[in-house]
Formats: structure tokens, sequence, C-alpha cells
């Protein structure tokens, strides 16, 4: 088994691909050794000194660390994804699939909210996860859009430029009603 790796745009990710399907539907972010419980993957990553988050995308993985140097981690981390998947083991344990989170809008907004998401969905997501994350819609109220970042796009030094830029300008081009774009 051979396991690429891609940098991101945030210097504390990077992008591990393992040439196969990670996560058969949506995206699973692990922030901390307490959520690890659902995927015996992750429990395993979370052993590696150093790891701070676990990204499962379709078919990568997004490792986030502290101030640990990648030389030393990566080693570690790709003993560990290698080892899962030869061993069989399913990625989630139980029944712990992706939890739907929960969105907020007026329904009066409910046309305007479904622009927004296919807009997400098919000019912006695909972009997102080529850099290891995902951004998904939270809400929609008093003109402002709330979108949650995760995987690589938590925490990226990039990701408030590529929200207020990049995003808003995208929505606000198609909807003159989206006056704002804001991370919750």
């Amino acid at each position: 088994m051979f396991i690429q790796t891609e940098a991101t745009p945030n210097p504390a990710t990077l992008k591990f691909l393992p040439g196969r399907t990670v996560l058969e539907t949506g995206t699973l972010e692990l922030r901390d050794r307490d959520d690890a419980h659902k995927s015996p993957l992750a429990e395993k990553l979370f052993e590696v000194s150093g790891v701070t988050g676990v990204f499962f995308g379709s078919d990568f993985i997004t490792i986030t660390k502290d101030g640990s140097d990648w030389q030393q981690l990566k080693p570690a981390i790709l003993g560990a994804i290698m080892e899962h998947y030869m061993s069989g083991a399913p990625l989630m344990s139980g029944d712990h699939a992706d939890e739907a989170e929960e969105e907020f809008f007026d329904q009066a907004d409910s046309e305007t909210v479904a622009t927004i998401k296919d807009l997400i969905e098919t000019r912006v997501r695909p972009a997102v996860a080529n850099d290891g994350g995902d951004i998904t819609f939270r809400g929609f109220k008093d003109g402002i859009v709330y979108l949650a970042m995760k995987g690589a796009c938590s925490g990226c030094p990039s990701s408030t430029a590529t929200l207020r830029h990049g995003i808003q300008n995208l929505l606000k081009h198609f909807l003159p009603e989206v006056q704002e774009v804001r991370p919750v």
C-alpha cells in the first residue's frame, strides 16, 4: 500500500491519500482524543504524540498537529493508516455516522438557502476538499451566511481571506440578499 501526502494551505495540517475510499458519504472531523472513540483509526492516530486533529474526507485523511515537526510525525501517522487498512477493520465503530449539524434559517428564506447550499456544494466544497478540508452550511439570518470550517480549513491562516473574499463575493454575486459570510 502506498500512501501519498500533500501539503495544505494550513501549515499545521497535512493531507494523507491512502488511494482508496475513506468515507462513503459526508465528512467527519474529530478535534480531540475524546471524539476518537468513533473510529478505530482515529484512536490510533491520536496515540501519535503531536496529533491534535483528524479529519476524514471521501478519499483523504487530514491530520492537524501541534508545534511538532512533520518529519518526526509522518512515519508514525503513515504506519497507523497503513496498519488500519491492512487489518480490514472498519473506519467507524458502532453506529457513529457523521452526526448532522443543526441548521438555522427562517422558512421564508428557503429558496435563498437552497441556492446558497447549491453554490457551496458545486463551487466551494470541491476546491476546499482539494486542500484537505470542508465547508458546510450552518445557517442564514439577517443577510449573514454562517459556515462551518473543518479539516485543514479550521484554523488555517488563509481561511478568513477565503471566506471573506472568495465565498462571500461568490454568494453576493448570485444572491444580493447575502451581506456577509461568517465562520461558526
